[in-house]
């Protein structure tokens, strides 16, 4: 065959020595180390132009001659793309590519290039056209064949697509790509378990190679998800490339991460935080590692070692709101008001667009007891942020904690309007709870009952709603033995709560049964951390009807001491014993 040294004609596009000097270095390893981006050549030699380019390099010459005259034209071709590339022509590039694969067909890093530049233009033909060619040689490899099954598969050719997969995978065994888009084809036409047999020959692969296990690993977990048939076999399998991954004691920080995210996706804190734990010491400065343990210790429960993770970040990364908004959220989950309140008003100032955070700083100045702070918050959302149901639900919640339970009333139903349109899912029994709530203190008691039925329809078994719910009838005095009933079944869940015993006690009294009132009220009482005026004024009324005079007179004068009322005053002073009477 005729040779020359290389030699490159004129072409159709402008480009500089430095183009050429990048072709050679895909052929051949050289670099474009130094030429003047307005220079040009025409019909000059590319020889000429590298030893321009190369003075620091040695002496001796690069070996860029007797080349073919099928790889000049594909060096030619190629920087004829390249040249079209950078002046924004990806039409003409793409076809010059296309001359360059199809003019050296041997030169796999061409090709490939070429077959993925169409792929991403969803041009599969093309890229069927120079993979073939590519595969036609004797010493076509499996990277080859894996792009051309994908590209067989984009044109929807499943066939052909297929049997390219199983010749990759034929002559490289060890590469995932061909496994996972055979099985995908597989699962494509419905044939879960081909798809299945697939990553399990991948599985039994003889490999020391840890990070092929752990794709493989996480490639199955995922098949498991979206084959219910096969789940059972393919997570049996994927934990097993997780285990046999581990028992090669990777000591790459990149694969020890992967390996420590298996076992986060299995539910595995344990071993993931000793993994995570042990990166963050020796290689301290890997991003993300206090994020995952962070993660790891809200997911089984240990919220100070949680925030401790999240104070260090906050540390090392003092202006990124994110981290102040998880400690907040910690904070405020923790029932400590105050300091969540802080957290997410730094993470406000950094990130004034993080609208989540200011409905948990409203949050947190409710838990606070200042729900004109949290109104103020509310408002500012109003003016920066789009209508949505949060904003709105917890405007009602702090209108109603003003006792301004008309606009309370107002807001709830627009955050139950806003949720039917386009999230549905937020109108759960807690809302109906929360809306019921505010219903009954506007006075408006046959809404709030419907709302709480509601409640109890999506969540029988609600012992807030149960209680809320029977008190307010008991209290109205109507529908008394359902309340009771509801009642009961509050204090069946929380045998130990004060407040529904009230509730069951003050039952009883409106049906007449001071005694079984008494047995009752007499619980809530000696299960209240902290002495309760509403509870001692229920005794005093129960004493009362009981004729106990003196136990009634105790019991109020124990109320009024811990909070002043009038009506408990007049209650004492119409127990006051008449001039010359007795005092019983």
């Amino acid at each position: 065959m005729r040779t020359s040294l290389v030699y490159l004609s004129p072409m159709r596009a402008r480009f500089n020595p430095c183009l050429v000097l990048l072709v050679l270095a895909i052929y051949a390893g050289a670099g474009c180390r130094s030429a003047s981006p307005s220079s040009k050549t025409t019909g000059k030699s590319v020889g000429t132009a590298a030893a321009r380019a190369s003075k620091p390099l040695p002496a001796k010459p690069p070996k860029l001659v007797a080349l073919s005259e099928q790889s000049i034209r594909a060096h030619a071709h190629y920087a004829a793309g390249l040249a079209h590339d950078l002046s924004n022509q990806p039409e003409l590039a793409l076809e010059e590519f296309r001359q360059s694969a199809l003019s050296d067909p041997s030169h796999e890093r061409v090709v490939l290039e070429t077959a993925s530049r169409f792929l991403r233009a969803k041009k599969p033909d093309k890229a069927i056209e120079v993979l073939n060619k590519a595969a036609s040689l004797p010493k076509a490899t499996g990277s080859i064949y894996a792009w051309l099954g994908l590209a067989y598969a984009q044109a929807d050719k499943k066939d052909a697509a297929i049997k390219a997969n199983k010749a990759a995978i034929k002559k490289l065994p060890q590469s995932l790509a061909a496994y996972q888009n055979l099985a995908q084809l597989y699962l494509q036409n419905k044939r879960t378990n081909d798809a299945f047999q697939v990553l399990d020959s991948a599985a039994r692969q003889a490999t020391r190679n840890a990070g092929f296990l752990l794709d493989l690993s996480e490639l199955l977990f995922r098949f498991a998800r979206s084959s219910p048939s096969m789940s059972e076999a393919a997570r049996t399998r994927s934990k097993a490339m997780l285990e046999r991954a581990s028992a090669l004691k990777p000591g790459d920080p990149l694969i020890l991460q992967k390996l420590a995210e298996g076992y986060l996706l299995y539910g595995d804190l344990n071993r993931a935080e000793e993994i995570y734990a042990q990166l963050l010491k020796d290689f301290p400065d890997i991003p993300m590692l206090r994020a995952k343990l962070a993660e790891i210790y809200v997911r089984n429960g240990r919220k100070e070692k949680a925030a401790e993770q999240l104070e260090a970040i906050a540390k090392e990364q003092p202006t990124n709101p994110q981290t102040h908004f998880f400690i907040g959220s910690l904070a405020l989950e923790d029932k400590q008001p105050e300091k969540a309140a802080e957290a997410f008003e730094r993470a406000i100032l950094l990130a004034p667009d993080l609208e989540p955070a200011y409905y948990e700083l409203a949050a947190a100045r409710l838990s606070l007891r200042k729900p004109q702070e949290a109104l103020a918050i509310l408002e500012k959302a109003r003016t920066r942020f789009k209508l949505n149901f949060v904003l709105e639900f917890y405007s009602g919640m702090t209108h109603s904690a003003l006792k301004q339970y008309a606009d309370a009333v107002k807001h709830m139903v627009s955050a139950e309007l806003l949720a039917k349109a386009s999230e549905p899912s937020r109108l759960n029994h807690f809302f109906y709870f929360q809306l019921g709530a505010v219903y009954e203190r506007h006075g408006d008691f046959a809404e709030s009952e419907k709302h709480f039925r509601k409640c109890l329809e999506l969540s029988p078994k609600f012992a807030e709603a149960l209680n809320y719910l029977g008190y307010m009838w008991v209290d109205n005095g109507v529908k008394l033995e359902e309340a009771k009933g509801l009642i009961e079944k509050a204090v069946e869940l929380e045998p130990k709560n004060a407040a529904f015993l009230d509730s069951l006690a003050w039952a009883f009294f409106k049906l007449k049964q001071p005694k079984e009132a008494l047995v009752w009220m007499l619980k809530a009482i000696e299960n209240t951390e902290e002495p309760d005026a509403t509870l001692y004024d229920h005794l005093g009324d129960i004493y009362a009807d009981l004729q106990r005079t003196d136990d009634a007179r105790d019991a109020w004068r124990k109320s009024l001491k811990i909070e002043a009322s009038d009506k408990i005053k007049d209650k004492l002073d119409n127990l006051a014993p008449k001039a010359g009477g007795s005092a019983r």
